[in-house]
């Protein structure tokens, strides 16, 4: 796969994560965790028309609506776990990267889950991401 058909895409989503981390530490110095979820789910919501591909959404197979509604799921109980970090005195600075480590566990499950291939760089890819996490909570 060339990079030309997925960078762009990752440049965004890195960037407008970066920011949302700093815009969510401000929600939650002046409202609650969850009243910080209710208003992050609110900006999905405005997002969704440019999103929908239209058509119904009955014509997808209950198995793939069941992961997609498990994948929603678990999103909001991390972004809830997130918030209520930074809520309760987490660092933005810290909070954010942490918690962006998350594909190390994709990382970890693809083989097992997935029955994709797991190479040394990756592997040491995880090393130094937990070494992350170390160096990041002290």
């Amino acid at each position: 796969m060339e990079a030309s058909s997925w960078l762009g895409l990752a440049l965004v989503a890195l960037v407008t994560w970066g920011a949302a981390g700093i815009f969510l530490k401000v929600a939650t110095q002046n409202i609650s965790a969850g009243s910080s979820l209710v208003w992050l789910i609110a900006g999905f919501a405005l997002l969704e028309p440019l999103l929908w591909p239209g058509g119904t959404l009955l014509g997808y197979s209950l198995g793939s609506v069941l992961v997609a509604l498990a994948a929603g799921f678990l999103n909001a109980v991390g972004f809830s776990a997130l918030l209520a970090a930074m809520r309760n005195g987490g660092k933005a600075s810290v909070v954010v990267p942490m918690t962006a480590l998350y594909p190390i566990l994709v990382v970890i499950a693809a083989p097992l889950v997935l029955n994709e291939s797991l190479t040394l760089a990756q592997g040491a890819g995880v090393a130094c991401g937990l070494g992350a996490v170390v160096l990041l909570s002290t």
